[in-house]
């Protein structure tokens, strides 16, 4: 059968550089960094004391209040990115068939900060199970692409994936799929994570994953850089409205760009490590080239994972040039976690959306927080150190890689 090519009518976003997909862009541009000490707890204590939070949020600003209390951040978080992809793809209230609508939304966590408070409340009392009745539905990761389901009453394909930081560029795979396949006409897909938090803080620290430079939170998170000590965490969440594009044409709607295809893959290797040579990662981008029928000189942008991790970075690199060859040094490569900090499930979402908007604008946002060239690193290849690149950017990858092996990659390319 030949499959439906599957376009982008609608983005949104809340991320700790700006709460909406256009407030994103522009944070992006400018190199603003979204790192500061940490308010949503006390981290006095903590070796890391900083994160990314997404700032001035007040879930009774977009939610009713005594419908933000029955939802985990995570999923707030969720509604407000969504809800804006909906109004910008113009398909709410009815205007599309519901039952050929769907929502593929993930986290890698979901609701950690309702369970830990909830075993906190427990453990301070009398041993009497007193639970809150809605501990379980606020916890579980698929709930918030229940609630996207039933704020707009779309009766199509409704789950979450789960592949730690890969899960939303998964959610945007899978979304796609279910297009071309004709299973559904239009789908929601994405993912968000809030996870700051006393345990999720003290569970990265104790594995020596996240950045200690509390000196100086915003030039922490530090991609490509020799002196790079680990990802700052960050929270928020995005959402694209996917399309068939016959059904896109019919409606009259504006088309971003077109999904050309996606890669997943496994280390099969460690835990947290990436494979030395970067082999998962040379795979995915592979099989994400394959799957979009596209040769590696097609592609002009690559958004990496670029955690600022010192083994993740080198390994990223290595891949690139195992599949890209010389073209490696024509691509302009950025890592948006230099200012976003790294959003754990929701990175693949917000990251694709960079893609997007850098194929819409022929810019190439920034990697900020470059101080001191990594001599383990191939001085050729181009970091867009400091400041955004205008080029023209035919077709962006971007690259997700999770806990446990598990790679995503998704290529975007002009619609036309």
């Amino acid at each position: 059968m030949s499959l439906k090519r599957v376009v982008v009518t609608g983005i949104g976003a809340i991320t700790p550089v700006g709460n909406t997909a256009p407030d994103y862009w522009q944070g992006l541009l400018a190199g603003v960094s979204g790192a500061d000490p940490i308010t949503l707890f006390d981290a006095s204590k903590f070796r890391t004391r900083f994160a990314c939070e997404v700032k001035g949020f007040d879930p009774v600003a977009y939610l009713d209040r005594k419908e933000a209390r029955k939802l985990d951040r995570f999923t707030q978080l969720a509604i407000v990115a969504s809800d804006e992809a909906i109004r910008d793809a113009d398909i709410g209230g009815g205007k599309v068939d519901p039952d050929r609508t769907g929502v593929i939304y993930s986290s890698g966590i979901g609701g950690l900060v309702t369970f830990q408070e909830e075993v906190i409340n427990y453990a301070k009392g009398d041993g009497t199970p007193r639970f809150n009745p809605f501990f379980i539905p606020k916890m579980i990761l698929d709930i918030a692409a229940g609630h996207i389901s039933m704020r707009h009453g779309f009766r199509g394909p409704n789950f979450a994936v789960v592949s730690a930081c890969a899960s939303s560029t998964h959610a945007v795979i899978e979304a796609t799929h279910y297009i071309r396949l004709g299973k559904a006409d239009v789908m929601v897909a994405g993912g968000s994570e809030a996870v700051i938090s006393d345990s999720g803080v003290a569970g990265f620290n104790a594995m020596k994953a996240l950045s200690e430079r509390n000196d100086d939170p915003r030039t922490a998170s530090r991609p490509f850089d020799k002196d790079r000590d680990g990802f700052v965490m960050g929270e928020g969440g995005g959402a694209i409205i996917l399309e068939e594009l016959e059904h896109a044409l019919r409606r009259g709607a504006r088309i971003y760009c077109e999904i050309a295809g996606g890669g997943a893959t496994a280390d099969a290797h460690h835990i947290t490590a990436p494979h030395p040579e970067g082999l998962g990662a040379l795979n995915v981008m592979r099989s994400a080239l394959q799957d979009a029928g596209m040769r590696p000189e097609d592609i002009d942008y690559i958004n990496v994972h670029g955690t600022s991790t010192p083994l993740g970075d080198i390994a990223e690199t290595k891949a690139i040039l195992g599949v890209f060859g010389d073209h490696s040094y024509d691509l302009n490569i950025s890592s948006t976690k230099s200012m976003t900090g790294h959003l754990l499930g929701a990175a693949g979402a917000i990251e694709a959306i960079a893609c997007i908007l850098s194929v819409v604008n022929d810019t190439v946002p920034p990697t900020i927080n470059h101080f001191t060239d990594d001599p383990e690193l191939d001085p050729r290849l181009d970091f867009t150190f400091d400041k955004p690149k205008k080029r023209t950017v035919r077709a962006a990858l971007s690259n997700t890689f999770g806990f446990g092996g598990h790679n995503a990659s998704v290529i975007v390319r002009k619609f036309g």
